[in-house]
């Protein structure tokens, strides 16, 4: 049973969400020849003030930057 686990900033859509859980359900599918009923996807979202990029978390970068 295939699992993925995505780990991504928080904002996404639902709708863009669902995409992407099809669309790597479909690849991994395709790719290693998985029944799609055995795929399973896990989202996790973090906070934007969680995730760290050179020091300085993206929520803050995104203030600076206008």
């Amino acid at each position: 049973m295939p699992f993925i686990h995505v780990t991504l900033i928080e904002g996404r859509t639902p709708e863009k969400k669902e995409q992407l859980i099809a669309a790597l359900t479909q690849t991994v599918h395709e790719v290693i020849d998985a029944p799609i009923e055995s795929v399973r996807v896990c989202l996790q979202e973090v906070p934007a003030a969680h995730w760290g990029i050179a020091g300085q978390s993206v929520k803050k970068r995104k203030a600076n930057q206008k």
